[in-house]
């Protein structure tokens, strides 16, 4: 069995290779961060290489398998036991593939903001935030809260959260847009049904020093406010104003931070966030597919712009507007169970870029 087209197996070799022999070099280990990026990019390009081999191993068993059903028919029921585990590789590895861009690999800095709905948005907001927590923990990634504000009475107005895990952004980004809650309100007095908007913005912990270069930040188009943080650092962050809010004059785009005891660490960490988010907007441009919605105006996190709503009453689904996938049980996926969600994402979008790329090509054959 052959992969080219969907996996080139002697590149990746020579990737794991190359990697290998640059991480024996005097001094590689100086530089913590980058030699911890560069083993990480090896070790997915070796776990690649593994998995295809297992499956070309599998894939021929199962060919040899049935060229034996003629002679003792029992051997089919064997090859069909088999189908399930093999079929379940090769979609792992189908996904693989989709999270191709330069930077999937990376972490993923998470910010959810309350839209339309009052108090309820703010709450619906806080809801989101324990979903993507229990989500992240449920694939063994480690999460840190970057910034959270509490709400007026309830919820939150806004959190940022670091999820560090491979692949977390090339996951995560499926997320990106308008949630919508509908429910019987727990704010509300009279026990009405009410629609909740929170949006959800997601954008890659860069650290490739050639994506660094490329996104300029002038100092005269930040607009810096320094305050008192209510994060981690006891009494110290009642003291100082170490918390720091950055507005991106030309974009509009706007990120705070306070989970660090300094505000020069606080700054960095939302210099990064920002950085995330010019990134974000210039690939989605790349694509056509930039919303108005993402980071900027919250008048638009409401009616008409959701990508996923989430019925509470009076039945349960939640469904996804982009996808069309559904699931009935709403708990679960509000505990955490994404997956189906991010995966059919990923695999329609991936087939919506190849339609793009094969059309030109037909019309020229025409």
């Amino acid at each position: 069995m052959r992969w080219g087209g969907i996996f080139d197996v002697d590149g990746l070799r020579h990737t794991v290779d190359r990697l290998t022999n640059l991480s024996l070099r005097e001094g590689f280990w100086d530089d913590p961060e980058r030699a911890q990026r560069i083993m990480r990019e090896r070790a997915n390009a070796e776990e690649t290489v593994t998995k295809l081999e297992k499956l070309t191993r599998e894939v021929k068993d199962l060919l040899e398998l049935l060229t034996m059903v003629d002679e003792d028919p029992s051997m089919l029921e064997e090859v069909a036991e088999q189908i399930p585990a093999l079929a379940a590789g090769v979609r792992e590895l189908e996904l693989k593939r989709m999270l191709s861009d330069k930077n999937d690999d990376n972490d993923a800095i998470l910010t959810i903001s309350p839209g339309a709905g009052g108090v309820d948005a703010q709450d619906w907001a806080e809801m989101l935030l324990r979903m993507y927590l229990r989500w992240a923990e449920r694939r063994g990634f480690k999460t840190e809260i970057l910034s959270k504000q509490p709400g007026d009475e309830a919820g939150i107005k806004d959190a940022t959260v670091l999820v560090k895990g491979p692949y977390a952004y090339g996951f995560l980004r499926a997320e990106n847009g308008v949630h919508r809650l509908i429910r019987i309100s727990p704010f509300d007095s009279n026990a009405r049904r009410h629609t909740a908007f929170a949006g959800v913005s997601v954008v890659p912990d860069i650290k490739d020093e050639v994506t660094l270069d490329s996104i300029v930040i002038r100092d005269e188009d930040l607009e810096v406010t320094t305050m008192r943080s209510g994060g981690a650092g006891g009494q110290h962050v009642n003291r100082t104003e170490s918390a720091i809010r950055i507005r991106h004059i030309p974009t509009g785009f706007v990120v705070r931070c306070d989970s660090e005891r300094s505000q020069h660490q606080n700054r960095d960490m939302a210099m990064k966030m920002l950085r995330g988010l010019l990134y974000e907007k210039e690939r989605r441009e790349r694509e056509a597919e930039f919303e108005e919605a993402f980071g900027g105006d919250k008048s638009e996190i409401a009616f008409g712009s959701q990508v996923r709503t989430y019925t509470l009453q009076p039945y349960t689904m939640v469904k996804d507007e982009r996808t069309d996938h559904k699931e009935t049980n709403a708990n679960a996926v509000l505990d955490g169970e994404l997956d189906e969600f991010i995966e059919t994402w990923l695999m329609q979008s991936s087939d919506r870029k190849q339609a793009k790329k094969k059309k030109p090509n037909e019309n020229e054959d025409a």
